[in-house]
């Protein structure tokens, strides 16, 4: 019983923090653009992907 006493409080206070950040979120624009992170995986950016600094290994030589 003594427990109940503790954590009924903790609990409340949780869920309490949970809906405040939760409304903050909601007011900052976090859930503003749903779509748009959805689609941005499907476009390719060639433009963002720097150039290689050198060329790649050439296949000549040989490992034991």
């Amino acid at each position: 019983m003594n427990g109940l006493l503790l954590l009924i409080p903790v609990a409340l206070t949780l869920g309490l923090a949970g809906l405040v950040a939760f409304l903050w979120a909601l007011q900052s624009g976090q859930f503003d653009d749903l779509d748009g992170a959805a689609g941005r995986i499907l476009y390719d950016d060639e433009g963002d992907q720097p150039a290689p600094s050198q060329p790649p290994p050439s296949p000549s030589r040989r490992l034991p």
